[in-house]
């Protein structure tokens, strides 16, 4: 049965059953302390602070999103196509960041882009669906599916940090290599998505940073 990964309940009984299927994680888990589920609202002001944190740091990005926030351009795709392209550049966006923020608004706003219904969609056909749009990459498309619609079946092999926490966590400079992590990954379905969760923590823990 699919749980609800957008909520504590529902992390705790995937984890349970993640580390039941494969025990090298117990140990992960001890270091990584709680995992908690990492939620942000669906829709397009989701996807546009996940556009925004594109190769970012943590605290850079919040720090670009929190002064769009204050400008009133985040709450949906016509408030951020009504922002003036002058203002949105001032809070701090990269003028590729703003090409490809207005171009998902504008795909939002015209229907071809349908965030509602790609989440209801299998993993890699919803990935699919978001990844034609210029400006959503696989990382994109694959953390908009975790945070926002809490798909629980994920594990975005093309975040560096992730990868760094499971080579560290293994002993293991080949799982660098994502190939390798993808088939090592592939033995957690379906709690990938919690699996990555675990990861990150356990990045956090050993690193003293935050991955997403």
């Amino acid at each position: 049965m699919r749980q609800d990964i957008q909520s504590s309940a529902g992390v705790r009984c995937d984890l349970k059953r993640l580390l039941a299927l494969d025990a090298r994680l117990v140990p992960v888990s001890r270091v990584a302390g709680e995992v908690l589920p990492r939620t942000r609202p669906a829709g397009f002001e989701g996807l546009a602070r996940i556009i925004c944190g594109q190769q970012l740091s943590v605290q850079s990005a919040d720090a670009i999103w929190g002064r769009l926030v204050e400008r009133q351009g985040t709450r949906s795709a016509q408030a951020f196509l009504a922002l003036d392209e002058g203002v949105a550049m001032g809070a701090g966006l990269s003028r590729t960041k703003y090409a490809y923020l207005k171009i998902a608004a504008q795909a939002v706003v015209s229907g071809e882009l349908n965030l509602g219904g790609a989440v209801r969609l299998p993993a890699q056909d919803a990935i699919a669906a978001l990844t034609r749009h210029k400006g959503i990459g696989p990382w994109t498309a694959e953390i908009y599916l975790m945070f926002c619609a809490g798909h629980p079946d994920i594990f975005p092999v093309g975040d560096l940090a992730l990868r760094k926490a499971v080579a560290d966590a293994f002993e293991r400079e080949d799982l660098l290599d994502v190939r390798n992590l993808v088939a090592l990954a592939s033995r957690w379905a379906p709690y990938r998505s919690t699996a990555a969760l675990l990861f990150w923590r356990f990045y956090a823990a050993t690193r003293r940073r935050e991955g997403v």
